[in-house]
Parts: structure tokens; C-alpha cells; sequence
């Protein structure tokens, strides 16, 4: 993730760089660009959330700068704000299946989902909050590792939540979910993908539905001669 454009800024440097060669050798002047996304959201509520202009604003004052010193037409500018956009207004809820305490050193929560759903925390190390759903009215007391259930080491969802004591069958919100993880999902170890639930005005309207184990296996085949 990006928090600051120093680097869609370096950007304009290079793609004017090219344009300039591009109307130079061939006189082709690009009617329109893209100067991408990776602008950042604060999965981890450390206060920082930044506007979106922090971005365009340096980003289209530098490319007007240079497209003038160049003597181009400045292009129209397309931007990629798809997480910022998105990913608040997700929430993931899981369920609570087992909790298994090692000791004193730790106690792990297993939950109804996992990389499968989630896979950003095993391949970037992304760090999500979270929150026991049904029980916010209660103290928490205990530090947990809320794991999934592909039997994979690194399929750990949340690291270090303070909880009240867990419970079979307790809900598990992960917050801002919205980007990167239905599209990313996938049914590593057979396991089906979850709903997606569009939650507005007093509304819940199911928009995905829940995979079964038919839709798993609806498009496989058997050789009739291994029947």
C-alpha cells in the first residue's frame, strides 16, 4: 500500500519521459493515461487515512508542470482507487469452531474460514483488525491467534486480538475486508467460498451465493473406463 505520492509523482516523471519520445519519433500524442492506484487504506486504524486529492492533487499539478515544459497536451488521467474505494465496506464474519490453548504461550481460535477466503495475511503478512461480533459488550481479557482451517502454518488470519475468554461458536469480524479477498478467494482443500451479504438501509440481500460441495464438483468428470 501507498500513503503518500512521492511515487506516482516519480511516475510522471518516467511516462512524460516517454511521451516526449513518443511525439518526438512518431508524433503520436497520447490522448489518455493511466497513473495507476495502490492508494492506501488504514486496515489498522493507526490514523492514517488519506484523502484522495493527497494523491491526484501532486500527481496532476506535476504532470500539468511537465507536459508543459515538454510542450504536450496534457492527457486525460485515469486513476486505479478500487481499494480505497472498497475496502471499509467489507466486513468478514467467521464462526468460532475450535479454541485450543498451547500452555501459557498461546491460544489459537479456529475458525469456519481462513486463507481460502483471506489468503492476503499467509502471502503479505497483511494485519486486519478484528473483534469477537456477539460479545463487544464484554471485557477482553485474552490475547488470541484466530487461525483458519486448511491446515497450512501460515494460515493465520489475526494475530494478537484481545478477546473475552472464546467460545465455540462465537463470531469473528475482521473489518475491512472489502478489497482483495472474495476476488482473491479460492476452494484450496475443497473448502467453498462463503456469501457475500450487501448490508444497506436496513437491507440484507444476499449478492453471492454460498458455494456447496455440488458446485465444488459439478464440473468434474471420471474416465468411464476408470468407473
Amino acid at each position: 500500500q501507498i500513503f503518500e505520492s512521492t511515487a506516482h509523482v516519480m511516475a510522471v516523471d518516467i511516462l512524460v519521459d516517454l511521451l516526449t519520445a513518443l511525439a518526438r519519433d512518431t508524433g503520436f500524442q497520447a490522448g489518455e493515461v493511466n497513473l495507476g492506484g495502490g492508494f492506501g487504506v488504514d486496515l489498522l486504524d493507526e490514523g492514517r487515512n488519506p484523502e484522495i486529492a493527497s494523491f491526484t492533487d501532486p500527481m496532476m499539478d506535476h504532470l500539468t508542470a511537465k507536459c508543459r515544459e515538454a510542450g504536450l497536451l496534457r492527457p486525460r488521467v485515469t486513476i486505479e482507487p478500487g481499494r480505497w474505494i472498497v475496502s471499509d465496506a467489507g466486513i468478514t464474519l467467521y464462526r468460532v469452531q475450535t479454541v485450543k490453548r498451547v500452555g501459557d504461550l498461546v491460544t489459537y481460535v479456529g475458525v469456519d474460514g481462513g486463507m481460502t477466503d483471506n489468503p492476503r495475511p499467509s502471502l503479505y503478512g497483511a494485519k486486519y483488525r478484528a473483534a469477537v461480533a456477539n460479545r463487544m459488550d464484554q471485557g477482553a481479557t485474552e490475547t488470541v491467534t484466530v487461525v483458519g482451517k486448511c491446515c497450512e502454518s501460515g494460515d493465520v488470519l489475526v494475530e494478537g486480538l484481545r478477546t473475552p475468554p472464546p467460545e465455540r461458536g462465537d463470531l469473528i469480524a475482521v473489518f475491512s475486508t472489502g478489497a482483495y479477498t472474495f476476488s482473491m478467494a479460492s476452494n484450496y482443500n475443497k473448502i467453498p467460498r462463503p456469501a457475500v451479504v450487501l448490508v444497506s438501509g436496513g437491507r440484507a440481500d444476499v449478492i453471492a451465493e454460498r458455494q456447496s460441495y455440488e458446485d465444488l464438483l459439478r464440473g468434474e468428470r471420471i474416465p468411464g473406463h476408470l468407473q
